[in-house]
């Protein structure tokens, strides 16, 4: 009971204070995240629904890493030129009209191309919406903001992959068409509720006139840590995307347990995450905490490796290692990314953060399909665990140079 209290005087504390546009934009991205679910179930769909071998889903889902790697860089560009705004909206509603179309196609090389295509417009509003969480927000309650989001996000994703779970049990296609219609509703409530700021963009050049800025490639020790990271989040990814297929594959779990197992995630951090990072924040420096969840992410990897007996109790445990490790881990990495940065500079930074994710899901899961279809998932738990203890040690020696 006193967790409870709190968990409710922490949230009411954290984001009090927040500005109605803030607010909006959290609304938007839980509506959004919580038709997220086709994505999750994309392994699954390509060898249940189409018949087609895990290399194949490796395939489709790096592809979809490709087209994020385009998209964010397209994003950023297209938000500096015509505004956060109307990036936001036509990403949401393009996105979501090729999701819808997605789910018409049986043609396997006409999926691959549609993949790149979805996966461009969806990231393309990530870059745009960070933009737009900074320009509605006072500088003092930007972290809030961001946090906000975070939230939001994540209970999002805890409902969509849930439901998406029920949803795949019936009809594999339907995740898509669910999934674009959201996304369309996503765009259309941005422009009809998202007031437009005027002047806005003036005004940033104006305050960045005769000063010179700072680029992320330019901050040795930051590109170092964007490609230890990008280590590190290449094994992170292969939970949502390979992790699945196993389940289903080796241990035999339906796909409504599935959802839900993956709806673990969300869950807990929506409830624990802010607890936690109230009462730790400052206590230690990031780098530390980032080294304690990717142990944590490193054992849930290991779990999976333990006698089958109760698979959905060890998947669940593995999820929830999976979960403390991340709870761990991102919100310290996006701290260490921001105290890098200045207000000038910050979309670089968060755009140079945002490459190493898309890199990540055009590398890892190719890779773990791979290794799992040649050498069995044992020996992929084995190296992902591996990775993960060297990027520990890595982010470790880091602690003297920062």
């Amino acid at each position: 009971m006193q967790l409870l209290k709190e968990i409710g005087t922490n949230y009411k504390d954290s984001f009090t204070g927040l500005s109605r546009e803030t607010w909006i934009l959290s609304i938007v991205m839980l509506v959004n995240r919580s038709g997220y679910m086709a994505v999750p179930f994309m392994g699954l769909f390509v060898t249940q629904s189409l018949h087609r071998s895990a290399s194949d889903a490796g395939l489709i889902i790096t592809l979809f890493g490709l087209g994020a790697i385009l998209g964010s860089a397209a994003g950023g560009k297209f938000t500096d030129m015509i505004g956060f705004r109307p990036v936001q909206i036509i990403a949401s509603i393009l996105s979501g009209a090729f999701f819808i179309l997605f789910a018409q196609i049986s043609n396997f090389n006409a999926l691959c191309v549609l993949a790149v295509v979805i996966s461009f417009f969806s990231e393309a509003f990530r870059p745009a919406n960070f933009a737009a969480i900074a320009a509605y927000s006072k500088p003092e309650l930007q972290t809030r903001s961001y946090s906000l989001n975070r939230l939001a996000i994540n209970i999002g994703w805890a409902i969509g992959v849930s439901l998406g779970g029920i949803v795949a049990s019936y009809d594999y296609r339907l995740l898509f068409v669910v999934d674009g219609v959201i996304s369309i509703i996503a765009g259309l409530s941005i422009l009809l509720f998202l007031p437009k700021i005027r002047g806005y963009r003036k005004e940033i050049k104006e305050k960045i006139k005769g000063i010179i800025v700072r680029k992320p490639w330019e901050d040795i020790l930051f590109v170092k840590f964007l490609l230890l990271s990008t280590l590190f989040i290449i094994c992170f990814f292969l939970m949502f995307r390979v992790v699945p297929v196993f389940f289903k594959e080796v241990w035999k779990i339906d796909e409504f347990m599935i959802g839900l197992i993956l709806g673990l995630n969300g869950i807990i951090i929506a409830i624990f995450e802010m607890v936690m990072i109230h009462r730790i924040e400052n206590k230690r420096s990031p780098i530390f905490f980032i080294i304690v969840g990717v142990g944590f992410i490193a054992c849930s990897f290991l779990v999976l490796l333990l006698p089958l007996r109760m698979p959905i109790l060890l998947g669940s445990l593995s999820m929830v290692f999976f979960t403390i490790g991340e709870m761990f881990a991102l919100p310290f990495i996006n701290t260490f990314v921001m105290s890098r940065a200045n207000e000038f500079n910050r979309g670089q930074y968060a755009a140079g953060y945002m490459l190493c994710w898309s890199v990540a899901q055009l590398v890892g899961p190719t890779a773990g399909f791979f290794i799992a279809e040649q050498y069995g998932y044992n020996l992929l738990w084995i190296a992902l665990g591996t990775l993960l203890v060297f990027s520990g040690y890595m982010y470790r020696s880091m602690r003297t140079e920062v």
